[in-house]
């Protein structure tokens, strides 16, 4: 007997040391997430290394005027001759730099008001709500538009810039509602009954349980600020001296690819751009499921777990399932045999029935 509970104590060891693995290769395990990251680090390496993998220099003029695709250009040529395929490929890692840099300055800009809104409240929580209602009023892309207009110099990083700087105050309204919510939890409040430090409470006690929705909001800026990206760039508001598939698609608009039948030019940086917003929503996918356990879909997690020491459970077990292990559970002598027929008990005759006396009564003459 003691042999036997010293056993079940190391399974159940072994298994709460192996739970925390599992949940945390969950979200890598889902195939949403494993197809994201897949396209989104095929891009990550063109963005890398697309200058070297380019056979021309996107701006050099060729011979081959309109030309479709072919074997020496996969993507067909320009009317000056350029290639198309080598603008993609060096292209890509304007949009990566825009996307990633811009996410990143607005998450940052998001956590630090919105948390900080949300832990403190009083006059600073209605100041730094006023600033972000004031920035979730104005458009964003209008705004992108007038400012970026007005710079005297829109390379990446200032486009990048612009658009974090105008993006931030959505993330900033999530997280203020969210800490909002965790700021009266029991942990938080024995953290400041043991006398931690403001800052110690929101790095170590609430940014940990505010990560999933910090790391949606950051994919969902990444997707933001690509488009608007491509879209400065496609009006020509951007530097169009500088490759991006935003560029592409605005000298193709300029010089009537559509009219001319030259889909060559303009369709691949439009699959470029849905691949990439793809990846980046299911990764985002990805994440609410991670997040919401309604939302997961693990045939793993339906089956019935034994383990030595604690009672199965049954998880999503059908009802004819449990009625069979039910009647496995009755005792043999207490089923009928085979071949044994249990008589059904005889309806009562109609004709047998005592009909009710409707004769008057007589009252006794007493």
């Amino acid at each position: 007997m003691a042999l036997q509970a010293t056993e079940s104590a190391v399974v159940a060891a072994a298994e709460t040391d192996a739970a925390p693995r599992r949940d945390r290769l969950r979200f890598l395990r889902n195939g949403k997430t494993i197809v994201g990251l897949s396209i989104l680090g095929v891009f990550v390496l063109l963005g890398i290394f697309g200058e070297m993998l380019a056979p021309y220099d996107p701006s050099a003029r060729g011979e081959e005027i309109m030309a479709s695709p072919s074997w020496d250009h996969p993507f067909g040529t320009t009317q000056t001759g350029q290639d198309i395929f080598s603008q993609i490929l060096v292209g890509t890692r304007g949009v990566l730099v825009v996307g990633f840099v811009a996410a990143i300055l607005a998450t940052v800009l998001g956590v630090l008001i919105g948390v900080t809104a949300g832990y403190l409240g009083g006059f600073g929580d209605d100041a730094l709500s006023s600033l972000s209602n004031i920035f979730l009023v104005i458009p964003g892309l209008p705004l992108i538009i007038i400012i970026t207009s007005f710079l005297p110099e829109t390379n990446d990083l200032t486009i990048a810039a612009v658009i974090g700087l105008t993006s931030w105050a959505w993330g900033a309204r999530v997280l203020r509602a969210q800490t909002l919510s965790l700021r009266g939890r029991d942990y938080v409040q024995a953290a400041r009954a043991t006398g931690e430090s403001t800052w110690r409470i929101i790095v170590f006690e609430l940014l940990p349980n505010l990560t999933p929705v910090i790391a949606t909001g950051f994919i969902g800026t990444v997707i933001f600020a690509v488009l608007s990206n491509i879209t400065l760039a496609f009006i020509g508001i951007a530097d169009i001296s500088e490759w991006n598939w935003g560029t592409v698609l605005f000298w193709a608009q300029s010089n009537q690819a559509l009219a001319q039948d030259a889909w060559w030019w303009f369709v691949p940086a439009g699959l470029c751009i849905a691949l990439l917003g793809t990846s980046l929503a299911l990764i985002n996918y990805g994440i609410d499921e991670f997040i919401n356990p309604r939302l997961r879909n693990d045939k793993a997690d339906r089956s019935v777990r034994m383990r030595v020491g604690f009672t199965p459970v049954l998880r999503d077990q059908p009802v004819t399932a449990v009625a069979r292990d039910a009647a496995a559970a009755v005792p043999a002598q207490a089923r009928p045999a085979p071949d044994e027929t249990v008589p059904d008990e005889p309806a009562p005759d109609e004709s047998t029935k005592a009909a009710p006396d409707r004769s008057p009564r007589k009252d006794n003459p007493a």
